[in-house]
């Protein structure tokens, strides 16, 4: 038996050019899960992360359309929604695919924060962009009004609020999920942490911890969330079956089984996108630089193989 992190990305929750409807993303899970119970059924202790970020934005637009009559949630309350949100959709579809496959786990929802620096760099230079495109009047009267942060985007002109994307410095929850796995819960239940990267907070003057306005790379938390927990295996599920050099041109090539030494070389040339690729790659290596196993990129339907080391981007620790 070995513990797996499935890092699923914004395909398995919801579809490209979709309307975002409840029902559409509950079809998409619905068509992710029996994968994941492929997974749990081989005798994989199973691990689950998402992202969060269409969620979030839908969240955001419902702030600004009932800001005159509710007041608006900042985002590190909007991230724990999402949280609550997906949580409860993937346990809701993914109990029955469990049992339609002979496994008796039961899957829970663990509100998770991670812990960032109040002194990181990122937020001196915000970078993520969050929430719909703004016209030139909307973007000065909310520059104005909320001090935000925006970039005009030529290709859609219009303008995008920009927040910072700090490196996540520790899972705040993860003392108690390892506790609850040492004890050999892991074959019983299948947790789903660290949504959306986790609810960012900052530790606060006098004890405890604040959430700030931020969002933490979904990628990076996998991987620390997969360290913190003594994981053997890392994959993370994008919508590509695999991570490829000379990507979108005829010099395209997917890579296989790979070594770190290559992969880091590839990463360092700029080979992946810094917004799309690229924090996946840096995700797998700081997990196997700290003692991981295993790292996989591939889509949702390879993931079988790719566990099998047949498909997909694979890169094993030396």
């Amino acid at each position: 038996m070995t513990g797996v992190l499935v890092a699923l990305g914004g395909n398995a929750l919801a579809r490209a050019g979709g309307t975002g409807s409840w029902e559409e993303a509950r079809a998409q899970v619905r068509a992710t899960v029996p994968v994941l119970a492929e997974i749990a059924a081989g005798g994989h202790e199973l691990i689950l992360t998402h992202g969060n970020g269409p969620q979030v934005g839908a969240l955001l637009r419902q702030n600004e359309l009932g800001e005159s009559e509710i007041p608006a949630l900042p985002m590190d309350v909007l991230g724990a929604e999402t949280q609550g949100q997906i949580g409860y959709l993937i346990q809701a579809e993914l109990t029955p695919a469990l049992r339609r496959v002979g496994v008796d786990r039961s899957v829970l929802t663990v509100i998770s924060r991670t812990e960032v620096a109040a002194d990181d760099p990122a937020f001196q230079d915000p970078t993520k962009p969050v929430g719909r495109f703004y016209n030139d009047e909307e973007a000065a009267r909310l520059r104005t009004k909320l001090g935000w942060i925006l970039a005009f985007d030529e290709a859609r002109n219009g303008w995008r609020r920009l927040v910072p994307s700090p490196h996540p410095v520790r899972w705040l929850e993860g003392r108690a999920v390892r506790q609850l796995l040492a004890a050999g819960l892991g074959m019983n239940w299948i947790p789903i942490v660290s949504g959306g990267g986790g609810i960012p907070v900052v530790p606060r003057t006098g004890g405890g911890y604040e959430g700030v306005d931020a969002v933490i790379d979904k990628d990076l938390s996998a991987a620390l969330v997969a360290r913190e927990l003594g994981l053997d295996t890392l994959a993370i599920v994008t919508d590509v079956p695999g991570a490829a050099v000379h990507f979108g041109t005829p010099r395209q090539r997917w890579l296989g089984k790979v070594t770190r030494d290559e992969l880091r070389v590839l990463l360092d040339r700029g080979e992946f996108g810094a917004g799309s690729m690229g924090p996946k790659v840096e995700a797998g290596l700081e997990f196997l630089d700290a003692g991981g196993r295993r790292f996989i990129i591939t889509d949702i339907p390879s993931l079988p193989l790719a566990m099998r080391n047949e498909v997909g981007t694979r890169v094993e620790r030396d």
